[in-house]
């Protein structure tokens, strides 16, 4: 009878002990335990592409965890957070967050793969030199609509910007009608010929993304000169933007220009809206019908809600 008490005593104090491990980070026994009342449940953030060099890819979905605190006041708090990571060449991964003094840091067990983000920029190393396997990456828009849209991604220019099939894109652009010594480089996405075909609208109308370096304010009018015909400010998509447009005719040809440019960009960006159309009355009647105003906005803005800028 004895011997059977204490085995029922020892089942108790087992059945007690799993009960108060697993609820160790629980206000009441956090203390008794020195335990951090801490969950490990994670939480995803957000989902985010990035377009690196060479042509790389990488998709991340972002994961965050309640911080752990440090084991002595020397410490920083432990980082409770990891990434799902899915790269171009095929391969998939999860890392977990690490300690970092800048950006945020994630690594695998043995620390031969890092992945780190910052802002809109991120880059993966490898190996033992920690050499860059993905590098440059820049944040790529996830506008609802444009998955299938083509991406133009510099680090150099520090921004990304989508596309629809069928624009074309130079990336050897410069704006010159501001006049000699005044040239503005970028890169323009030219509407398709079919969006012309039938209507006054010429094929050469764009959309471009600008850089004027060394300028004290960032403002729309920079970009047009005398050109300009009216300024406002405007918000749009969670951007606040600088606006001018105007516009110019001659010989039967009319030129819209309209600028959005991002006050404090350094350089200062700015996209430009270059429409060039055509009077009806040039025409046989009933060769040529007015083109659809609103659908080339659209797509136009479409591509400048699309502009990631990499910092």
């Amino acid at each position: 009878m004895k011997g059977r008490n204490i085995i029922l005593v020892l089942i108790i104090l087992i059945v007690l002990g799993v009960v108060a491990y697993e609820y160790r980070n629980s206000p009441l026994l956090a203390p008794l335990f020195g335990a951090n009342n801490t969950s490990t449940t994670q939480q995803q953030t957000s989902i985010v592409s990035y377009a690196c060099d060479a042509g790389k890819t990488i998709n991340a979905t972002y994961y965050e965890g309640q911080t752990s605190a440090p084991a002595n006041p020397n410490t920083p708090p432990t980082p409770n957070g990891s990434v799902a990571l899915t790269l171009s060449d095929g391969r998939s991964m999860t890392l977990p967050q690490t300690i970092s003094a800048s950006g945020i840091r994630y690594a695998n067990a043995d620390e031969s793969v890092l992945f780190w983000s910052k802002g809109n920029t991120a880059f993966i190393t490898e190996g033992a030199t920690q050499q860059q396997t993905f590098a440059n990456c820049i944040k790529v828009s996830n506008i609802s609509g444009q998955e299938t849209w083509h991406t133009y991604a510099s680090n150099q220019q520090g921004y990304s910007v989508r596309y629809p099939d069928g624009f074309m894109l130079n990336t050897d652009y410069s704006y010159q009608a501001l006049g000699p010594g005044k040239s503005i480089s970028g890169i323009k996405i030219t509407i398709p010929d079919t969006m012309a075909t039938g209507t006054n609208l010429s094929t050469d109308s764009y959309v471009s993304v600008e850089e004027l370096p060394n300028v004290d304010t960032c403002t729309a009018t920079l970009f047009l000169g005398d050109q300009v015909g009216t300024t406002s400010q405007i918000t749009d998509n969670g951007v606040t933007y600088s606006f001018a447009s105007g516009a110019d005719a001659a010989a039967g040809n009319r030129y819209n220009e309209s600028v959005y440019a991002i006050p404090g960009t350094n350089p200062c960006i700015g996209i430009r809206y270059f429409i060039h159309s055509t009077e009806l009355a040039n025409y046989p009647a009933g060769t040529r019908k007015a083109f659809d105003q609103d659908a080339l906005t659209k797509a136009f803005d479409g591509i400048r809600e699309s502009l990631v800028i990499g910092k």
